[in-house]
């Protein structure tokens, strides 16, 4: 190798097949969660009708979100899986973020309708009067079937941010189902009407946050932020310990997707390393390093010697 030509340090080769099949589970939850959402959407849309309630018409309008982005998460995860070609060379994994990004901006559009519609309801003299005996009852049947679609999706929220975007989306129902329950109670005990509505609060309030999180991950993996569960000065600290190295700089560390980073940098090495013809091994122990200690599956280095660095400019981090 001469000195200053990119080397790559390939990940270890049971990460591509570990992910492909973790893409293949995710695909069978979301599928069996969209099969219940859709269902109580339909039992919560009818009950929203017949009872007049607002906040079962807010949790039905949240699970209306929730089964097209649960659907959206099953595309993305078919997209995700195609193989890398010359004109996207990472592949299709970012398919994933957009597709948490399009649920994210969802829910803020949900929260803000059911907001309006709750205030309008709070503000009016006659709110409306609301079947509480059937709306607990279709409440309580949400509250179940989102408990089931939220064991189901749990297994993958830890390593997609596709999947956690569904979850969390799922979690919201499960809340919301238990907003409405006790509005239900409240009505039938008390009388209080507007009960419903300020459910209907609550529900838009458990959503923005969720909403937002979710969104300022995405954003997180789209700019190329460092993840937050990586040490770049830690990295930097290995490759340094290995023999022959003697610096590192222009550090790169980004997503493609959650869990899936990319490392890059130059990497100054003694002469002797490359009179040795030492430079296969030692991109081994620094691709090898990442892997083990930090989850790197991607990393690439340029390896250079002293007097090479000396004459780059503009060295970043």
């Amino acid at each position: 190798m001469t000195p200053g030509a990119a080397s790559e340090a390939a990940a270890a080769t049971g990460g591509h097949g570990g992910h492909d099949h973790g893409s293949g589970a995710n695909r069978t939850r979301l599928s069996i969660a969209i099969a219940i959402v859709a269902t109580v959407l339909v039992v919560e849309a009818a009950g929203a009708f017949f009872t007049g309630s607002l906040s079962l018409f807010a949790d039905a309008g949240h699970m209306l979100s929730d089964l097209i982005g649960l659907t959206i998460a099953l595309v993305a995860t078919v997209v995700a899986a195609r193989p890398a070609n010359d004109r996207h060379t990472y592949g299709y994994q970012r398919a994933e973020v957009f597709g948490a990004l399009a649920n994210s901006l969802i829910l803020i559009v949900v929260a803000a309708f059911v907001t309006f519609e709750a205030v309008s309801r709070l503000i009016s003299s006659e709110p409306g009067e609301v079947k509480a005996g059937f709306m607990l009852i279709v409440a309580g049947i949400g509250l179940v079937a989102n408990f089931v679609s939220l064991l189901i999706l749990r297994g993958g929220a830890k390593t997609s941010i596709n999947m956690r975007g569904a979850y969390l989306e799922v979690l919201g129902d499960l809340l919301g189902s238990i907003a409405v329950i006790l509005a239900a109670v409240v009505i039938l005990l008390t009388g209080f009407e507007k009960a419903d509505a300020i459910a209907s609060l609550l529900i838009a309030a458990m959503i923005v946050p969720r909403a937002i999180s979710l969104l300022r991950d995405v954003v997180g993996v789209l700019s190329q932020s460092t993840p937050s569960d990586l040490d770049v000065q830690g990295i930097r600290t290995h490759i340094l310990d290995e023999p022959g190295v003697v610096d590192v700089h222009d550090v790169h560390v980004w997503a493609i997707t959650s869990g899936r980073y990319v490392f890059s940098a130059h990497v100054v090495v003694t002469r002797e390393v490359f009179e040795a013809g030492a430079t296969g091994p030692l991109l081994d122990a620094l691709g090898g390093c990442l892997t083990r200690h930090f989850d790197v599956e991607h990393s690439t280095f340029q390896l250079e010697p002293a007097e090479h660095a000396r004459h780059e400019e503009n060295h970043h981090s």
